[in-house]
Order: C-alpha cells, then structure tokens, then sequence
C-alpha cells in the first residue's frame, strides 16, 4: 500500500526501513524523519504523516528493548534489508 504518494513510499518500505535501523542499532529511537533518511527521502506536503506514523505503529520493531542488546547474527530476512534500501534509493534516483 502507497503510504506517501509524493515519495512513492510504501508500507513495506517503511517495515524494511525500521528492520534495517532495528538491526544496526537496537538502542535507536525510530522517527518518521529517520525512516525518510533511511529510504533516501524527505517528506514534501505532509498530508501522509498521520497514514505515516499509524504505518510505523504497526511494526513490532518499534520499541526500544528494554533490556540491553546482546549481539547475535542477524536473522536472514534483517540480512537482506540493506540490498532492499539501495533498491529503493536506487529507485528514487530513477525518479528525479
């Protein structure tokens, strides 16, 4: 689903960017100004931040843990959210 029709954003875009961010640091506060960073945006009229920030609500991967992070290896789908994000960066050159 278009979450940000001026950015061509969508649900799942902004799920991938919230895993990637998750698995880089699990400490991060996540921000909708730092999942249009991650997706290599910015926002341009607004009119999507409440569709926005719902959309990031509904990501288990949100919250900060309250315990601290252990280091573990990244769990394959986490593994691939990189490649993702440079798809959609690459896109959005495409674009301008």
């Amino acid at each position: 689903m278009i979450v940000c029709s001026c950015m061509r954003i969508s649900d799942r875009d902004i799920h991938a960017a919230i895993a990637w961010m998750r698995a880089s640091d699990p400490q991060t506060l996540i921000t909708p100004g730092k999942v249009y960073r991650a997706l290599g945006k910015a926002p341009d009229c607004g009119g999507c931040v409440r569709l926005f920030v719902a959309e990031m609500r509904r990501s288990h991967l949100l919250e900060v843990p309250a315990e601290p992070h252990v280091p573990r290896k990244a769990e394959p789908a986490l593994a691939e959210v990189p490649s993702v994000l440079r798809g959609l960066r690459a896109r959005a050159a495409q674009d301008a």
